[in-house]
């Protein structure tokens, strides 16, 4: 792995030297990784040297990259490492989000715990492009640590594709004015409204939480995809409010540029028990109807909602019993 700092045009610092050290005692196959949550980011109410630090790895073929890791570290593993690599890697890309999660795992050297994440490139992908389960595309939806870059332009393209969506799905469900921070906390919360676990397990204010300490980081995250709506929303900074154009014909604009996996959840939804339309048709129908809004929200809602449940009961399997049970206690102590 280069031994040179990488940035992206969004991180403004250079990256502490603990996440190279931690990376240094996993293969290195692999082609992007980045750290997020409360470790990693500054959250109202949370304490960052107590909390576990939240790492995903991209690679381009999770069959080898388990192969290597349970050599390495079995013990990061529950009992399917028994079942073998070939089996791990099918459980990572055939269940769930597409994501293999390791919990608890203490880096006795570093005196920190990590839970990371495998998910291969091409499954990321499609989450960034299409939301197919807007599990790590929602995660990158907010300020993340860019540990390594990725070198593939697909997932660069992927990678910005995924913030211009979050930016027209937020204007669809924002009023005509409204603030900065209220568009942050509309994107934030495209990912969370819906997911089980904010029903019980998570902090009932985490949305606030992540966006009021880094209104910095967003708007630097958000600043050069923002410049692309000048046509549809005056966007200035500091206190001034935000005021965007609510023509439904700009709806449909907004509509037709959102991922394929919501698009297809409109149609579904507004066809159900009617005359069957297409996909225009049905986008056209939505912009002009007054609970636009309404109707996306409830479409994003069960898309997290399924796919957090899925996750979840995965994480069981890949965690083993006694590190789940540990695990959602100290979700449930954060929360208290």
């Amino acid at each position: 792995m280069a031994s040179t700092v990488t940035k992206v045009a969004n991180v403004a610092k250079d990256i502490s030297p603990i996440y190279y050290r931690i990376l240094s005692k996993f293969p290195q196959n692999f082609t992007f990784c980045f750290a997020y949550g409360s470790a990693v980011k500054p959250q109202i109410g949370n304490q960052k040297k107590q909390n576990m630090i939240d790492l995903i790895y991209c690679v381009d073929n999770s069959h080898r990259w388990h192969g290597s890791n349970i050599e390495m570290n079995p013990t990061h593993y529950s009992a399917l490492r028994y079942l073998g690599k070939g089996f791990v890697a099918r459980f990572q890309e055939k269940w769930g989000a597409k994501v293999y999660f390791n919990t608890l795992v203490d880096i006795k050297e570093e005196n920190v715990t990590i839970k990371y994440g495998v998910v291969s490139q091409k499954d990321l992908i499609s989450d960034l492009l299409d939301w197919e389960n807007l599990y790590l595309a929602g995660r990158l939806h907010k300020p993340v640590e860019i540990i390594k870059q990725t070198n593939s332009s697909h997932l660069q393209n992927a990678l910005q594709c995924n913030l211009r969506s979050a930016v027209h799905t937020a204007l669809l469900i924002l009023p005509e004015t409204f603030s900065e921070y209220d568009f942050y906390f509309a994107i934030s919360n495209l990912s969370y409204a819906g997911d089980f676990r904010m029903t019980f397990g998570e902090n009932k204010n985490k949305v606030r939480n992540i966006v009021q300490p880094q209104l910095l980081n967003f708007r630097e995250l958000y600043k050069p995809i923002l410049q692309q709506f000048h046509a549809y929303v005056d966007f200035p900074t500091g206190e001034s409010q935000c005021h965007q154009d609510l023509h439904p014909e700009t709806k449909l604009h907004h509509l037709m540029q959102l991922p394929m996996v919501p698009q297809q959840r409109l149609v579904k939804f507004w066809n159900h028990g009617g005359i069957q339309q297409d996909m225009e048709d049905v986008l056209r129908a939505v912009a002009y109807d007054i609970d636009c809004a309404v109707i996306l929200r409830q479409i994003l809602k069960d898309l997290v909602w399924q796919s957090s449940v899925r996750q979840s009961l995965k994480g069981i399997a890949t965690a083993g019993l006694l590190k789940s049970v540990r695990y959602s206690a100290k979700k449930i102590a954060k929360m208290f």
